[in-house]
C-alpha cells in the first residue's frame, strides 16, 4: 500500500533574535520564550556545528532523517546526495528584529570548499509584515572590496544597509535571493523560506549576533570566505526578476507557484488549493488556513490550519480538497 504524508511535530529554534508569536498562531502552539523566531520543517539538516539541533520528527519522536535513511526509496525514489538528503529545507521565520547582513556561498564555492553538493540559494515568501517592514537585497552599485573588509573588520552595519536595496514587502510576495547576493531581513517580517539543505552562512555584520568574528566565517577565515560575495551592483531591472507577487488568499490556479522561475533548479514553492493535483516527490507542508483532505494513493487525510506534514515520494500524485490553503516545497529540478 502507497504510503501518506506523516505529521510533524513543532520544532521551534531558539535564536539570537526575537520573534516567534507569528508562528505560534498559525501553529496553533505556544513559545516557550520571545526568542523562537524560526521554525524548520520537515528538517533532515541540523544547524551549523550541531548534530540534532533543527531536526524534524514526527509525531511520536522519530526523527524524519532516520527514517529517509531507512528507506530512501519511499522517501526521495533514491536520490539524495548523502543518506537522509531530502534535497531541501522549509523554514518559518518571523523576525522580531532585524537580521544581520550576510551571505551565503553557491553551490560551486561550497563544492570546492566544505565538501558539499550544496550552496545555500534561498528565497523568502512573505507571509505577513508590519507596514513599511523591509528586507535588504543586493547592493545599490558596485562596491570596492576594500570598503566591504573596512565594513566587516569595524562592523559598520549602517553603512552596509546605506549601500543595499530596502525593499517594502507585503503578504504574497516571494524573493528569491541567489547565493553570494548580501541581505537581510527586517524587522516585522513574517516569512516562509525555502533553501537549499545546508546552513552555510558568512557572516558580515555578527556584532548584533551572539556569533563572535571567527565564528563568523564557516571556519574558511575571511580571507578565503570572502570569496562567496558578490561585489556587483543588483540592479533594479535584476531585482523585478527576482520577485513576484502572489495572493494567497484568491489563488487564481488550485496550483500557483509562488517563485520566480529562476528557483525551480534550486527548489520550488507552491499554493496548493481545492483542485490542485501536486506530482509525485517529497514534499514539505504548511496548512495556511482552512481545512480539507489530502487524497492519495495509500487513503485520504484530513488536514488543517497550522499543521504541517512530510509527503513520501512514494505517496504518488496527491490532491488538496477542502477549503484547506497548503504551502508545497520541494526539491529544485537540478
Amino acid at each position: 500500500m502507497s504510503p501518506l504524508p506523516v505529521a510533524l511535530r513543532p520544532n521551534l529554534i531558539d535564536h539570537f533574535y526575537r520573534g516567534g508569536g507569528r508562528i505560534a498562531a498559525l501553529r496553533g502552539i505556544t513559545t516557550t520564550s520571545d526568542h523562537q523566531p524560526e521554525e524548520w520543517i520537515a528538517a533532515t539538516v541540523s544547524r551549523e556545528g550541531d548534530t540534532r539541533l533543527g531536526l524534524s520528527s514526527t509525531q511520536d519522536g522519530t526523527l524524519l532523517r532516520d527514517l529517509v535513511v531507512a528507506d530512501p526509496q519511499t522517501w526521495t525514489g533514491g536520490v539524495g546526495a548523502w543518506p537522509g538528503d531530502v534535497g531541501l529545507l522549509l523554514k518559518l521565520l518571523d523576525a522580531g528584529q532585524r537580521l544581520p547582513v550576510h551571505v551565503h556561498p553557491d553551490r560551486s564555492f561550497a563544492a570546492r570548499h566544505l565538501d558539499c553538493p550544496y550552496g545555500k540559494t534561498e528565497a523568502w515568501l512573505v507571509l505577513d509584515a508590519e507596514p513599511g517592514a523591509a528586507v535588504h537585497l543586493g547592493w545599490v552599485d558596485d562596491v570596492d572590496p576594500r570598503d566591504v573588509v573596512r565594513a566587516r573588520d569595524e562592523q559598520d552595519g549602517a553603512w552596509m544597509l546605506r549601500h543595499m536595496h530596502r525593499i517594502e514587502v507585503r503578504r504574497g510576495d516571494g524573493i528569491l535571493v541567489p547565493a553570494g547576493t548580501p541581505h537581510a531581513i527586517g524587522e516585522g517580517v513574517f516569512v516562509a523560506e525555502a533553501q537549499e539543505p545546508t546552513d552555510f552562512s558568512i557572516l558580515l555584520e555578527w556584532s548584533i549576533t551572539t556569533s563572535t568574528r571567527d565564528e563568523s566565517h564557516l571556519g574558511l577565515g575571511f580571507d578565503l570566505a570572502m570569496q562567496a560575495l558578490e561585489h556587483a551592483a543588483t540592479s533594479t531591472e535584476r531585482l523585478a526578476e527576482l520577485s513576484v507577487h502572489r495572493d494567497l488568499d484568491a489563488a487564481a490556479d488550485p496550483l500557483t507557484s509562488l517563485l520566480p522561475t529562476e528557483a525551480d533548479p534550486f527548489f520550488r514553492l507552491d499554493l496548493a488549493v481545492d483542485g490542485a493535483v501536486v506530482p509525485a516527490g517529497f514534499a514539505a507542508l504548511v496548512v495556511l488556513d482552512g481545512s480539507g483532505t489530502l487524497r492519495c494513493a495509500g487513503g485520504d487525510l484530513a488536514i488543517a490550519r497550522g499543521q504541517t506534514y512530510a509527503v513520501p515520494a512514494a505517496a504518488g500524485d496527491w490532491h488538496v480538497t477542502g477549503s484547506a490553503r497548503v504551502l508545497v516545497a520541494r526539491p529544485g529540478t537540478a
